[in-house]
């Protein structure tokens, strides 16, 4: 029986204009084989972690390591997959930012493959948290990356976002600045590193779609920050199958991808759709106002980076047009930052690493 929100997404792929009618296609029989595969994934109970373990579920594989801070979601994920569960299939409630914690994973376990999802990743809450911001989504993935490369994984995927492009919010700062530390370091002989950057997952938790239907429950007018305003969308099952197919992908010039080539979508259209969909009448769209960090449109590349194809038709390779040398960063400055700074000051030391 299909949730709420995957018939949402099912009316709006396949009875509107707005998407792409493959934008969540799956094909369930397609499996990779990742036998001899230590397999870890933070992040494991939010959207991307979680569906990456389902499609995992139907893969050989040797052992599942799945990592998130969130107790309660990783549990009822383990409920949900209780029947599965075998020693093969782990659990771990960790903080990414308890740097002994994650260690000791790594050196229990010794992961061959790590799929890095965790961040925070909502802009205005980042921008009232910058603090929390840089040491999850920057120290905490420079961390992993050491880990990883000392402990000779074989391959890592971090999860980035269109976000990180030309950023204008603490959040999007963060992955840019991530980005950039694992271009630095994908010389290493022994790990691959890659990144996946793409736009929002339709149907997240937390993304719009969800706060649209939360309204509509309660009779509300459904909340848009400019009629203007666009984002790109991919679907949660082709996002991933996307990301577990590209570390297949042998021979890349570079370590960044983007899956697909959507078109943006504007949002008031989106909420118009959904509105349509739930037949309910008399509700009404109110326009709030971009909030802080907020960009009116998104771009999957910058001015300064070009598309190139791989062997997958729906995965492509970004490529650097000025073939400029890769900045160093000195983490230093970002180690030092506390709880009582400002999200100006946040912002102006982050500001000199873009």
């Amino acid at each position: 029986m299909k949730s709420t929100i995957d018939y949402y997404i099912d009316q709006l792929i396949n009875h509107t204009n707005l998407f792409d009618s493959n934008i969540n296609t799956f094909d369930s029989e397609k499996t990779l084989d990742f036998t001899n595969e230590v397999i870890l994934i933070t992040g494991a109970a939010g959207t991307i972690g979680e569906e990456l373990f389902r499609q995992l579920t139907g893969c050989q594989y040797q052992k599942i390591i799945l990592v998130d801070i969130a107790e309660s979601a990783l549990y009822n994920l383990s409920i949900e997959f209780q029947k599965q569960i075998t020693d093969a299939i782990v659990f771990k409630v960790a903080n990414l930012n308890d740097f002994a914690s994650i260690k000791h994973i790594f050196e229990t376990y010794k992961p061959t493959m790590v799929f890095h999802c965790a961040a925070y990743k909502h802009v205005p809450l980042m921008e009232v948290n910058p603090y929390e911001a840089v040491k999850t989504n920057i120290l905490a993935t420079k961390e992993l990356a050491d880990l990883s490369t000392k402990h000779q994984v074989e391959t890592f995927v971090f999860i980035s976002s269109d976000k990180a492009v030309e950023p204008t919010s603490i959040m999007g700062m963060t992955k840019n600045i991530a980005e950039q530390y694992l271009n630095n370091i994908t010389s290493d002989p022994k790990t691959k590193f890659t990144i996946t950057r793409f736009g929002n997952i339709l149907g997240s938790s937390g993304s719009v779609l969800p706060v649209f239907l939360k309204q509509i429950e309660l009779n509300l007018p459904v909340t848009i920050t400019s009629k203007d305003m666009t984002r790109f969308f991919i679907g949660k099952q082709k996002a991933c199958q996307l990301i577990l197919e590209s570390t297949r992908i042998k021979n890349l010039k570079n370590n960044t991808l983007i899956f697909s080539k959507s078109q943006p979508v504007k949002i008031s259209d989106l909420a118009k759709s959904v509105i349509s969909i739930s037949k309910k009448e008399n509700l009404t769209i109110e326009v709030t106002g971009i909030r802080s960090g907020e960009k009116m449109h998104e771009t999957m590349i910058s001015v300064n980076e070009t598309l190139a194809f791989t062997e997958h038709p729906d995965i492509f390779l970004i490529e650097d047009k000025k073939k400029s040398a890769k900045k160093i960063a000195d983490f230093k400055s970002l180690e030092n930052i506390t709880p009582n700074l400002s999200t100006q000051e946040v912002e102006s030391i982050l500001r000199a690493f873009l």
